[in-house]
């Protein structure tokens, strides 16, 4: 506004000095030479001041024309941008959707107030709900105790900003068992306080025998069908779905960065069974004191062909613990065996090392075997049972089902111990034919004079029909969750000593 003003009053001044110079010229003749001199110069300095402000203003408006330019390219830039990063996001949340909304995964996010803020489509199916009867709900308002318990027993820890992992059994809503690693992973704000927690539950799944429960939806599929085996033998050879990488296996495995946990196998006739005995069982130590389960990082072990030496750290420090313990503790131990290490000749010299240098009774060693492992590598199981037996120790085949390969396979290696597929003493009590498939292994067990094990029993109801069929021994979270090995030594021995199985002969 003043540059404008100015610009008009030197306009002004000069039209005026110029205006007066020509009426002195014509009127007054009788005026000085140095009046004239003086109009002159204040003309002429009008002049040079418009010359002057006309520059600058020239000046200015080149500069406001350059920057109009220069924003008009960068707006339009910006617009090509965001056009772009509009069309990029579009993309990246399909294919976020398609990801999300297919993979066998329950996936859920919750605020602190345990109120749903988003969930998958597997989720949703898991409970029978439309998206309405979840978004926005209360945990308790459309989840059952069954599922929610886990949330309700962790929560504190979450709020504290601790990862949670877990493996357990959960029913689908029409009553059938299915084995899930649990995960809840908190949600942190830039102040690192805990405002929600996101939870994933992912079916243990193998590559081998998967049976999928009967529903009308055949694309329930991807979430009913879990494995045959629980996690503790997972060999999935997908190295995605390892959360850790091989750097960190390696550097876990050199430094024993893992810990022995043990889950309780009972017998089903105390009276004329020996007492508990254990499986053994890992975690893997990982950042802010959490264990990983071993669906995280067995199948990435697996694919790195490090079993051998994960079995072997196992077998060394549950020798050791038996060593110090073995006076309160004679019951037996099972040692699970991967199948390269089934078929690692050394590994057979590296137990008769270990049992000879502690002087343990062998027969508190039982080594489980997968039964397709067997299968897939009969002349190295065919050894491995014989060299293992050879030193007193015991043989578990796991994972049995009742075929006649299976049958076959009983008649070529020596075992004493048969573990019933988990996956059918789950549905022995929903599902006639697994409840005679049961029946019928304890008939060819009997004939092979082989004690049998049910694994993932669940229920009262379970156990007791195991006991009328006439199963030997049950383990599962309806007996006793896993817990750490140590704990066995704060745990007063009751009344009986334990007397380790002798061997079948």
């Amino acid at each position: 506004m003043l540059n404008t003003f100015k610009s008009f009053a030197s306009a002004g001044i000069a039209l005026f000095m110029a205006t007066l110079l020509v009426i002195t010229d014509l009127y007054f003749d009788d005026i000085g030479i140095i009046w004239f001199a003086v109009l002159w110069v204040l003309l002429f300095s009008a002049i040079l001041i418009m010359l002057v402000q006309y520059i600058h203003a020239e000046k200015e408006i080149h500069n406001c024309s350059f920057q109009l330019s220069a924003n008009k390219e960068r707006l339009a830039n910006e617009i090509k941008h965001r056009l772009w990063a509009e069309k990029s996001t579009a993309e990246a949340k399909i294919k976020s959707q398609i990801i999300d909304e297919n993979i066998p995964v329950l996936l859920a996010y919750f605020n602190i107030d345990q109120r749903c803020k988003y969930h998958n489509r597997i989720f949703r199916k898991w409970f029978g709900l439309k998206a309405d009867q979840i978004d926005g709900r209360l945990l308790k308002e459309f989840a059952d105790d069954d599922f929610s318990s886990s949330i309700k027993r962790h929560f504190d820890a979450i709020l504290s900003g601790k990862t949670i992992h877990e493996e357990r059994v959960l029913k689908s809503i029409k009553g059938f068992p299915y084995i899930f690693t649990e995960q809840y992973i908190p949600h942190k704000d830039s102040k690192g306080n805990t405002i929600g927690f996101y939870t994933l539950h992912t079916p243990c799944a193998q590559d081998k025998k998967r049976i999928s429960v009967k529903k009308n939806d055949q694309t329930d599929t991807s979430v009913t069908e879990i494995s045959n085996k629980k996690a503790e033998q997972q060999t999935n050879k997908n190295p995605k779905r390892a959360e850790i990488s091989a750097e960190r296996i390696i550097q876990a495995i050199k430094s024993g960065e893992f810990y022995l946990y043990c889950q309780k196998i009972i017998p089903l006739d105390s009276a004329s069974l020996p007492p508990t005995q254990y499986e053994i069982l890992i975690r893997m130590a990982e950042e802010e004191n959490n264990l990983m389960p071993p669906g995280s990082f067995l199948p990435l072990v697996d694919q790195l062909k490090l079993m051998p030496q994960l079995d072997r750290w196992v077998a060394n420090h549950v020798v050791k613990w038996l060593a110090t313990n073995a006076k309160e503790f004679k019951s037996i131990f099972s040692l699970n065996v991967a199948r390269d290490t089934l078929c690692d000749k050394t590994f057979i010299e590296f137990i008769q090392d270990k049992i000879q240098k502690s002087k343990i009774p062998a027969n508190l060693l039982c080594f489980e075997i997968e039964e397709t492992d067997a299968q897939a590598n009969l002349i190295d199981a065919m050894f491995f049972t014989e060299k293992i037996r050879e030193l007193g120790c015991l043989i578990t085949l796991c994972g049995f089902s009742q075929d006649t390969q299976s049958v076959d396979l009983l008649k070529k290696i020596k075992i004493d111990f048969l573990k019933i597929d988990g996956i059918i003493v789950c549905n022995m009590i929903y599902e006639h034919d697994d409840l005679i498939q049961v029946q019928n292994i304890k008939q060819i067990a009997h004939q092979f004079n082989i004690r049998t094990i049910a694994e993932l029993v669940e229920n009262e109801e379970t156990i007791s029909r195991l006991r009328e069929i006439g199963i030997h021994y049950a383990q599962g979270l309806g007996i006793e969750k896993p817990s750490p090995l140590n704990n066995l030594i704060t745990v007063k021995q009751k009344g009986v000593v334990t007397t380790p199985l002798t061997r079948n002969k």
